[in-house]
């Protein structure tokens, strides 16, 4: 069925004496996620050196992981060793592994150009000649050929979606039917085992992450309702960064122990999908209720019915609404929360703390009485403000150079540089600066970083609350506050220093008491270079202004500043 070639010798999934197409690989010799001996390995031989690993924290070593997670709650994605035992992770093509089915990531053509890079010429002209027989394929679907030179039995051809931040939901449902038809189409053929690349390709602008999520928690959907007709799940990269996601992400949805299975509750995100696997939304779900059996009552004699004493009240409601759950129907109660429902406590938390004694507000801070939200719920906020701002130009706003990015600080960590005297607030739009800050922030927020923040006469221009900035920073979620280094302020002010400590009384302690206060710039050029930033010409003149000019010499030509002899 396939060229006859030496088998290569494989080390933690990867080739060590053959080119890419000159070997074949058994199942036998790729890492099973079951194997405990792979943990380790898996997540650090053979992985390109240059790579940066640590900036993919392992979510089951982090720190937070399990203090966050819900006590008693039950697991979304229990152990189960039987499906574990039939997933693999490797590093390589998946048309050089030995099994029942390789899958192709093509176009609706169908045609080579198109498909996996390097498929067609491993399987020979024959796969082109068949795939132009069937007729193209629609997005989300599958279609099978044979495996003509190839050491697999067949190869199925799938669509992968294109992505746009507006058709997410759309786009993530597509991916799902991806995995979901690939494997349908393996049972439908009586194949057992398969492997499986990335089928969100780079030309069609899928995220890494979330397509990652997707293709993980289908499968393991999948092997819940068919496992004992599936032998082997192989997961096949070929980039480092996608060998990382995978490292990460697998332990969440195919746990191998308690603890695994325990740190997962907090890492999970709040949207996992359904019972297939696809995205779900609540509010768009069609609840309908049967009318209950009705019977007709026979009237009875009335009677003198005596009050229950007063601690028999909790078992009679208790019988009467054992009565009444009769009537309820399992797939109505079978969602979560009531959309409703838990709209409407919201706004009962939300009335509820307005209508309380709120300190901060009579302070003259602003109103930060609103109810916390939780990890899920700042997830989900941070990432709609991200998807609005990544569609939309705020031009606008950077041209107000009111945030901008700055070099590194003396450590290398990425600095952002805030400027208090550009931000003019009565003629400022506040949601699209917030969709800014959001947009600008994200790539620096991954990993540690540092604010830097002139406050040099900004004190002559209106600011916004503390409500604002608790807002803020609940929309920048805990990765933000988790990786902030330090926050250098120059030319702090009493009223500037009395809102930083409201902001740690009242808001987050653990950001804010970041703050350094810095009086002259040379002492912020202990922390941050001076040709690391980019500084406004009016913080040089107040600096001179409020210091006197003491230490410093300013070259008038270039504002570069010397240190007085």
């Amino acid at each position: 069925m396939y060229r006859s070639v030496a088998t290569a010798t494989t080390r933690g999934g990867l080739p060590t004496d053959s080119g890419e197409s000159d070997y074949v690989v058994s199942l036998d010799q790729v890492p099973c996620w079951s194997d405990a001996e792979q943990r380790s390995s898996l997540a650090y031989e053979n992985e390109d050196p240059s790579f940066p690993n640590s900036y993919f924290s392992d979510p089951l070593t982090s720190s937070s992981g399990a203090e966050n997670g819900a006590n008693g709650t039950v697991s979304r994605f229990p152990v189960d060793h039987e499906i574990n035992s039939k997933i693999y992770l490797w590093r390589g093509n998946p048309w050089n592994l030995e099994v029942d089915a390789v899958v192709n990531s093509t176009n609706e053509n169908l045609d080579e150009a198109h498909s996996s890079p390097g498929l067609h010429a491993a399987a020979g002209p024959g796969l082109a000649e068949e795939c132009a027989t069937l007729g193209g394929c629609r997005t989300g679907m599958a279609k099978v050929t044979n495996a003509y030179d190839l050491p697999a039995r067949r190869v199925i051809h799938t669509v992968g979606p294109k992505y746009a931040v507006k058709y997410h939901t759309a786009a993530e449902n597509a991916l799902s039917h991806c995995y979901r038809s690939s494997l349908e189409l393996l049972i439908e053929n009586g194949l057992q085992s398969i492997a499986m690349g990335c089928i969100y390709t780079e030309n069609k602008n899928y995220p890494r992450e979330p397509a990652a999520h997707v293709a993980i928690r289908t499968v393991r959907r999948f092997l819940e309702k068919q496992k004992d007709k599936i032998t082997a799940v192989v997961f096949c990269t070929i980039t480092s960064s996608d060998t990382e996601i995978y490292k990460r992400l697998l332990p969440l949805y195919f746990p191998r122990d308690k603890h695994e299975e325990e740190v997962a509750l907090s890492k999970l995100p709040a949207d996992v999908g359904d019972e297939n696997g696809e995205t779900t939304i609540d509010e768009r779900k069609i609840r309908i209720k049967p009318l209950p059996a009705v019977t007709p009552a026979i009237p009875k004699p009335p009677t003198a019915r005596a009050d229950p004493p007063v601690c028999d009240i909790g078992l009679t409601m208790r019988r009467n609404t054992s009565h009444l759950d009769l009537y309820l129907d399992p797939a109505f109660m079978s969602i979560i929360k009531d959309p409703d429902q838990r709209r409407k406590e919201q706004w009962e938390k939300s009335a509820q703390a307005r209508s309380g004694f709120n300190c901060a507000k009579l302070l003259g801070f602003g109103d930060l009485g609103g109810p916390p939200l939780s990890a899920a719920e700042e997830y989900s906020l941070h990432s709609r403000y991200l998807a609005k701002a990544n569609s939309l130009s705020l031009s606008e706003i950077a041209e107000m150079k009111i945030i901008y990015r700055g070099g590194v600080d003396s450590e290398g960590r990425p600095v952002m540089v805030v400027v208090g005297a550009h931000f003019l607030l009565r003629c400022l739009d506040l949601e699209r600066f917030v969709l800014y800050v959001v947009k600008e922030f994200e790539p620096l927020i991954q990993k540690p970083y540092t604010i830097v923040y002139f406050h040099s006469a900004a004190s002559l221009q209106l600011q916004p609350d503390l409500g604002w900035m608790r807002r803020l920073q609940q929309i920048l979620g805990r990765k933000h506050q988790r990786n902030l280094h330090a926050i250098y302020i120059l030319h702090p002010t009493f009223g500037l220093k009395t809102a930083i400590l409201a902001l740690q009384m009242f808001v987050d302690g653990e950001a804010w008491k970041k703050v350094v206060y810095v009086d002259r710039l040379l002492q912020l050029f202990r922390y941050v270079p001076r040709e690391q930033l980019t500084i406004p010409d009016f913080v040089f003149q107040h600096d001179l202004e409020v210091n006197g000019g003491k230490g410093l010499i300013v070259d008038p030509r270039t504002k570069y500043v010397y240190p007085r002899p």
